[in-house]
């Protein structure tokens, strides 16, 4: 029978319980385990499509079109479980299924409660998940114990070893044990009293794993075990990691979390072997060169709204034995002071996704700073679309030319609307979304950066490049190198007189690892260190 692996968190949100999980399912799998992941969210919303970037951070895409959790990012660069909508259920999803059945008759007349039917509906999305050839499923619950609206969520895992047999569940609370200045003393309280409203609802911890910015030492730990009722070989600190996430799994192998649970749910295993990613740390920790990479945003105040776009450029500095300093820009603050004092000296210039008109201009300023002074520049959904709306203006000529979405009456809508989203009004998942196909020419930098010319990346957009100004594109050196199979669509737009100069209208940032970096943003950092060199050498510092 699959084992299930139920991951909550207490005290405080932001604790890592995504990383966290994300790290055991590394370790379960170098032990030749089979892994699945899984993250219940308990927000009402149907899905953080939605929602904005600023209250949820970054809109993680899967390749059947789901739009979840950026948790559900950590799973993937961490392991090779295959995410799918199974993968991240919300309130809004679950309440919106059993309404569904009430209206069909499903229920046969019963009063729809909260217990039964709302938890047996996030317990079968939780077992649905196992199977004949599945190991482990892990499970993260999200939010903290003693939120309202994860009650509902805390049941189901509840009732869960009922169904299964206790031997098969295993339950991991991650919290937190502040250190106090002033008392000069770490503080275990909080931890017990999250604990004890976990075991009010039911939930006996089998494992605590335990935050902390100092180590906590062998008394802290006892006195832990003793008055939250687990074993004192279960209490597992986690320091706080000051270099890398990824020092994350090599922290929980030393403290020997994948012997416990192994030990706990009675696993077959094989020995552990980590040797990839001790040698991605030692990679990260000693880079040959040095880069700085300006990203040019809209929502540059909140780190995590664009988490995957960061990680994937740490990766890229793996692979090129680099490391990326990254220079966060406001695009609203580059629009009013201009590329030249905020980009000055940078060996590279990424411009990210996002929505709505704002900040638009300093995109636009950002890319013409990065064409006309030959800087690498990697342009990534409306990056692309702020790199054709800027060449079409000051390479064409066509003034005023801009984006359907942003000027309705532009003259030249060189990105406009796609003709299935014209009659749209709702805005939840109705996007091009998910893995599509795209052909690329065999002589662009894109071909050499993927090698190979057929390729498949995800999507999270609802306009295009226009393909009635194609051919003018073409006559001015900026070239559709990427394209759908029957050729409609432009996927990629490259300048070849540029040293690189590529912009997508997909994600490539959402399918980049820590020990696989995405072709393209490799080429983009070494194309970044050629800058850099190229500057040294010609006394630019």
């Amino acid at each position: 029978m699959t084992k299930h692996i139920f991951v909550t968190g207490g005290v405080v949100s932001s604790l890592g319980k995504g990383l966290t999980s994300a790290s055991i399912g590394l370790l379960l799998e170098q032990r030749g385990l089979n892994v699945r992941m899984q993250k219940l969210d308990p927000y009402i919303n149907v899905d953080p499509g939605t929602m904005s970037p600023f209250q949820h951070g970054e809109v993680y895409v899967l390749d059947d079109g789901s739009e979840t959790d950026l948790d559900l990012g950590h799973y993937e660069r961490f392991t090779n479980s295959p995410l799918s909508r199974k993968s991240n259920y919300t309130t809004g999803q679950i309440y919106s299924s059993v309404i569904e059945k009430e209206r069909r008759g499903d229920y046969l007349g019963n009063t729809v409660q909260v217990v039964p039917h709302i938890t047996d509906e996030i317990k079968e999305a939780v077992l649905n998940l196992g199977g004949s050839d599945v190991d482990v499923v892990i499970t993260e619950l999200g939010g903290t114990v003693g939120d309202i609206e994860g009650l509902p969520f805390l049941e189901a895992i509840r009732q869960i070893p009922l169904d299964i047999g206790k031997e098969n569940c295993l339950f991991i609370h991650l919290t937190l044990v502040p250190y106090l200045k002033a008392a000069q003393e770490a503080k275990t309280k909080p931890t017990q009293h999250s604990v004890g409203q976990l075991r009010q609802i039911g939930i006996q911890p089998d494992i605590l794993i335990v935050r902390t910015e100092r180590e906590l030492g062998r008394e802290n730990c006892e006195k832990i075990a003793l008055f939250c009722n687990v074993e004192k070989n279960a209490v597992i600190e986690e320091r706080d990691k000051d270099f890398s996430i990824y020092e994350v799994p090599l922290g929980l192998v030393e403290s020997k979390l994948d012997q416990l649970i192994i030990q706990k749910l009675q696993l077959p295993s094989q020995p552990i072997d980590i040797g990839q990613w001790r040698d991605l740390i030692h990679r990260l920790r000693n880079p040959q060169h040095e880069v700085t990479i300006a990203v040019v945003g809209k929502y540059i105040e909140h780190r995590d709204a664009y988490k995957s776009i960061y990680e994937s450029l740490e990766h890229a500095g793996v692979a090129n034995e680099t490391r990326v300093l990254v220079k966060r820009v406001s695009a609203e603050e580059l629009e009013a002071d201009g590329p030249e004092l905020l980009l000055r000296g940078v060996d590279g210039i990424l411009c990210p996704g996002g929505f709505g008109e704002r900040g638009i201009e300093g995109k636009v300023e950002a890319v013409r700073f990065a064409r006309e002074c030959e800087i690498p520049y990697f342009g990534i959904c409306l990056g692309m679309q702020c790199a054709v709306i800027e060449f079409a203006r000051n390479a064409l000529g066509l003034e005023g030319a801009h984006s359907s979405e942003f000027a309705d009456e532009t003259e030249h809508p060189v990105i406009c609307l796609l003709d299935e989203q014209r009659s749209v009004t709702h805005k939840g998942a109705t996007m091009r979304l998910g893995a599509q196909p795209c052909v690329l020419e065999s002589d662009s930098h894109s071909a050499e950066a993927y090698g190979k010319t057929e390729i498949d990346e995800r999507h999270r957009h609802r306009y295009e490049f226009n393909p009635e100004y194609r051919d003018q594109f073409i006559a001015a050196g900026m070239l559709p190198t990427g394209t759908s199979p029957d050729g409609k669509l432009v996927e990629i737009v490259e300048i070849p007189a540029h040293p690189w100069f590529v912009a997508v209208q997909f994600h490539p940032e959402f399918k980049s690892k820590p020990i696989a970096a995405h072709p393209l943003f490799a080429g983009f950092v070494a194309a970044a260190v050629q800058q850099h060199h190229q500057r040294q050498h010609q006394g630019q510092f």
